[in-house]
Order: C-alpha cells, then sequence, then structure tokens
C-alpha cells in the first residue's frame, strides 16, 4: 500500500567549506608549467600539488592543507594575499577569496582614484543621492542631497562629513530625523554588519571609541550586539523652512567598489 503522505523534497546540500572547494578548484585549474613549476610524471590527478601551492605561497604544506580543508578559520590577511599571488588569482577571484575567508582585502583599488566617476554618477540623479565610503564618509552627492541634508553635507561640523558623526553628535539632528531613537539604532546594527570584515581597521575602531565616548546613544546602541542588513525603506525628514519630507530610500552597492554604498532618495509623490 503506497504511502499517502506527500514525501518532502529532498534539500540541496549546502557546500560547508565554500573557501576550501574554491581553492582546490583553483589549484585544479593550474599545470605546473603554468607557474613556473617543471610538470613532473605520474600526476594522479589534474593540477597542482598542495605541496606545491604551498611552495609558491611560501607558506608550510600543512597550514595550506588546514585552510583548504577547513580545518582553520584564522587566515590571516597576509596569507590570503599571499595565496592571491601564488595561484595567480584575478582581481575578481582576489576579491572573492577575502570575501570567502571574511577578511577585508588591504590592497584592494583606491576609492579616491574613483571620485570624480562618482561625482558623476550622482550628479545625474534628479532626487538626493549620496555615496558612503566603507568608513561611512559621505565622498559624493549631488545638488538635493546638499539642500536636504544641510548640516551635514553643505555645513559639516567638526566631525566632517561622516554619517554616524552627524547622526549622534550634531544637536540639530534628532530634530531633523523623523523617530531619531529607532533610525539611530538601526544605523549602528547597519555600521556593525556593513563594516564586519573591517573589525580590526584601525580608523573603524577609532571612530567606534570616539562615538561610544561622546554619545550615551551610540554606546547603548554599540552595546546591545544587533546586526541589521542596510535595507531601502520609508525615510521622513523634518526641515525647519519646508515641513517634512517623505522619501523611499534605495541603497546600492558599487560594483568596482563593493565597500561603497550609493544611497538614493526617491520623494514620496514619485515612489
Amino acid at each position: 500500500m503506497k504511502n499517502s503522505k506527500a514525501s518532502a523534497p529532498a534539500k540541496a546540500a549546502v557546500p560547508q567549506n565554500q573557501l576550501g572547494e574554491f581553492l582546490r578548484a583553483k589549484r585544479d585549474q593550474l599545470r605546473p608549467e603554468d607557474v613556473g613549476l617543471p610538470p613532473g610524471f605520474r600526476r594522479r590527478a589534474p593540477g597542482l600539488r598542495r605541496e606545491e601551492v604551498a611552495t609558491l605561497c611560501q607558506i608550510s604544506p600543512t597550514w595550506y592543507t588546514w585552510i583548504e580543508q577547513g580545518r582553520t578559520q584564522a587566515v590571516s590577511t597576509d596569507t590570503l594575499g599571499a595565496i592571491a599571488a601564488g595561484l595567480h588569482l584575478s582581481q575578481a577571484e582576489r576579491a572573492y577569496l577575502f570575501e570567502l575567508a571574511a577578511r577585508a582585502d588591504p590592497e584592494q583599488p583606491a576609492v579616491v582614484d574613483s571620485a570624480p566617476h562618482l561625482a558623476k554618477l550622482v550628479q545625474a540623479v534628479r532626487t538626493p543621492a549620496y555615496i558612503l565610503d566603507r568608513h561611512w564618509d559621505a565622498i559624493a552627492w549631488n545638488r538635493p542631497a546638499a539642500l536636504l541634508f544641510e548640516d551635514w553635507l553643505r555645513a559639516p561640523a567638526r566631525g566632517g562629513r561622516n554619517l554616524l558623526r552627524y547622526v549622534f553628535l550634531h544637536p540639530q539632528a534628532p530634530a531633523f530625523i523623523v523617530n531619531w531613537p529607532e533610525r539611530a539604532q538601526r544605523l549602528v546594527a547597519e555600521y556593525r554588519s556593513d563594516t564586519a570584515a573591517w573589525r580590526d581597521d584601525p580608523v573603524r575602531q577609532a571612530l567606534v571609541d570616539e562615538l561610544r565616548s561622546a554619545s550615551r546613544a551610540f554606546d547603548s546602541a554599540w552595546k546591545s550586539q544587533k546586526v541589521l542588513s542596510r535595507e531601502g525603506g520609508l525615510r521622513a525628514f523634518e526641515q525647519a523652512r519646508s515641513g517634512r519630507r517623505d522619501y523611499e530610500q534605495f541603497t546600492l552597492r558599487v560594483a568596482q567598489h563593493p565597500d561603497l554604498k550609493l544611497t538614493v532618495l526617491v520623494p514620496g509623490e514619485l515612489a
């Protein structure tokens, strides 16, 4: 007699060691002659041996084996850089390697060189738009954004154009940002998530220490350990001259610089 209950669909297997699988795939794709090694004889599998990759990366074979087998999570940025060079990874592959290892690449392309192009991008947007770097400093914005965020973008205080410094340290921010307590707490949770890969960055640590010391609201939100993704949604601001302004916020990543965020605010009547 057949079972009348429908069988549950089988769950697809989820790779548990994506970093190791990526390294193994790249190792298999390389031939000894591609990296200046003699071809040798009696290779039972295509590609390079682990010992050969370790030699190219100037790390111990045991350590490389542990990394590939997923037996350690403590892979330094120096080791990742050496592996990227040893395996002849492209820039995109190197970025993917660091992402899999949850580390920030210290040799990522400089943002400063792209600032003129990014400025052209935000100037082409008709509604308020701005770009934040990985420390949440505004590096480009258009005129509508400057008119809306006058205290932050047009006339920055001592803290410069850092979004968190503005939200937590500028005296006018709580009155300007509608529902400031909730929005401020969410920003801290988003910042923690957004900069997790930069947790060892001294600039990040200095900013967090500064804000924790200067703002009890930031300190409390930071201690809560909440983590949220930086998403869009409804935003509202109370301007002294024109009253309340409602927007829908969209946050996008810049492809060439994934640590940069493009934020566009679409007025409520257009959203």
